[in-house]
């Protein structure tokens, strides 16, 4: 996005018309269920409007929203390629797969296979990236033997982990990437490591408090049986399908984002940083990303970096829309936008409050 191409004063008509798109996608998911049942489509045609309203067409914006770009490793991989091979191989070799992760928890157990499972996928997903992450986590959760409402809260709960784990180095997803690349100058010279430096010493508790938590959702008896084998029921059709899906999501907050981001630049720029912690959590709807390239910048001191980045992180899994993970999980175990948000609002509010006391603790520790 080029911000050169947006008027440095606000306009009332564009800010008018994208904050009516902002309560649309906001609210209409939870209330109106053909939305619900439909929203990529929905959620397209509202990036559409955003970047219509905002004269912000551009050759860049649309080769970016039709490549969709994943880094893994320094190699753009567009996500339908990684969802759709990935979903494939496991369509392909699902007997092993299962046989095996079934092996692993009648070993050691179901709470602690959920435990090492979302410490290890937090940690890792800024390694392999985020959506590898996400594709490989919800095929896993599928097999794990607990019911319905048990697995959406383990799910919401590993979103967030690997939501937080992503963002420790610049191969893990844009968000990332782009906060390095605008900040490798003066004064902080941000290189691979940059991150980690900052975020971790925040983000791996917070990891290990979701491994606990997460091996807690799962109600299990003292005399459970020995697990068995579940039935695979995806048809190759369905997985084609869901990697369209995840495309045109993804692609759509590509567009979403870029679309608001005349009032980030008209407003949130302008708010003072324990503030813009909190506002930050629009990141649940918008790409995260977009904010990011919109507030981050080399002018900001170090905590002022941290809050953004935070409360970037942490709103994001509140909805689905608010991070990769979210969108391919919800997508593989059919969680609907109200079953999401009625645990990943109260979590997420819970973690935004944790990490606020934590930083002003830190403000003030620095006086």
């Amino acid at each position: 996005m080029n911000e050169m191409s947006i008027p440095p004063e606000p306009i009332p008509q564009i800010a008018i018309g994208l904050f009516f798109i902002f309560l649309a996608v906001l609210i209409l998911p939870f209330r109106v269920r053909k939305i619900e049942e439909n929203l990529e489509p929905f959620f397209l045609l509202m990036g559409i409007l955003s970047v219509t309203i905002s004269g912000l067409w551009s050759f860049e914006l649309i080769k970016e929203a039709l490549t969709a770009p994943v880094s893994i490793g320094r190699l753009p991989i567009g996500i339908f390629q990684v969802v759709l091979i990935a979903g494939l191989v496991i369509y392909r070799y699902n007997e092993q797969i299962c046989k095996g992760l079934v092996k692993i928890m009648n070993r050691i157990g179901i709470k602690i296979f959920i435990f090492v499972m979302i410490t290890v996928f937090g940690l890792i997903s800024s390694i392999i990236s985020v959506i590898v992450t996400a594709v490989i986590l919800s095929e896993i959760i599928t097999v794990i033997p607990i019911d319905r409402n048990e697995k959406i809260k383990l799910t919401v709960i590993s979103c967030f982990a690997v939501g937080l784990g992503a963002a420790l180095t610049p191969v893990g997803e844009p968000l990332s990437t782009i906060v390095v690349s605008k900040l490798k100058g003066e004064p902080y010279h941000a290189d691979f490591f940059f991150l980690f430096n900052l975020l971790a010493i925040y983000i791996i508790p917070g990891i290990l408090a979701l491994a606990i938590l997460g091996s807690r959702v799962a109600k299990i008896s003292l005399h459970e049986q020995v697990i068995s084998m579940p039935k695979y029921t995806e048809t190759l059709r369905a997985v084609i399908a869901r990697a369209v899906r995840v495309y045109v999501f993804v692609s759509a907050l590509v567009l979403l984002g870029n679309g608001f981001t005349p009032l980030i630049v008209w407003y949130f720029t302008k708010i003072p940083p324990l503030v813009l912690y909190w506002v930050n959590m629009v990141s649940a709807i918008l790409d995260n990303a977009t904010l990011a390239a919109a507030e981050i910048g080399p002018k900001l001191s170090l905590i002022q970096i941290k809050s953004a980045l935070l409360g970037l992180l942490v709103s994001g899994g509140m909805l689905i829309p608010g991070n990769i993970p979210n969108i391919v999980c919800a997508g593989r175990l059919k969680i609907k936008s109200k079953e999401w948000a009625k645990i990943g609002v109260p979590l997420g509010l819970v973690l935004m409050s944790a990490y606020f006391i934590a930083i002003v603790v830190e403000m003030y520790a620095t006086l």
